[in-house]
């Protein structure tokens, strides 16, 4: 990276981390909560419908910025809920969207 704003956010970023961790017993626990613990899955015809982000990223990333975090807007946010599977935005006619509902 050649940013050295986002250098330093990695490293502020793995603290708080550490830090949610130690409150939530994990990431991962801490995360689902803004889904209700299970992943929410979209019905999007086409892939204009795919939102860059929702009132649920919105959340995250609020939170995640009082807790520490920098660099969390709620489009990256949504990005990451996406990756790790708290969204399902598979258009309907995608094989992996059955797949995953």
């Amino acid at each position: 990276m050649r940013n050295r704003l986002k250098v330093a956010a990695a490293v502020t970023n793995a603290r708080a981390f550490l830090r949610v961790q130690d409150e939530f017993g994990s990431f991962d626990a801490y995360v689902w909560r803004f889904v209700g613990g299970r992943p929410k899955v979209n019905h999007w015809r086409t892939l204009r419908q795919v939102p860059a982000r929702t009132s649920e990223s919105d959340a995250l990333s609020r939170d995640l910025r009082t807790r520490g975090f920098t660099f969390v807007g709620s489009t990256i946010v949504y990005a990451f809920m996406q990756a790790v599977g708290m969204v399902n935005d598979h258009v309907v006619t995608c094989p992996r969207w059955k797949a995953l509902t």
